[in-house]
């Protein structure tokens, strides 16, 4: 499998976001749940570029979007 492009921002759709917390399980130094249940962003720099694509791969509701370094979406 190729190398997915450097991750430079990451998104979680608040309105989207259902908690699964599949993506704090993938990586908890990135994600963790908020009071409200729903995924936040604490560190993009904690994981590379393959871990974040799997957590973003693993949302049930595709709530988490992966932007390159030039703002293009790469995931989903």
């Amino acid at each position: 499998m190729a190398e997915p492009p450097k991750i430079a921002k990451v998104e979680v759709n608040r309105d989207v976001c259902i908690g699964a917390a599949s993506c704090v399980a993938i990586t908890s130094a990135v994600f963790e749940l908020d009071a409200e249940g729903k995924a936040v962003v604490k560190d993009i720099s904690a994981a590379d570029s393959k871990t974040l694509l799997a957590a973003a791969e693993s949302c049930p509701t595709k709530a988490i979007s992966l932007y390159d370094s030039a703002g293009k979406k790469v995931y989903p």
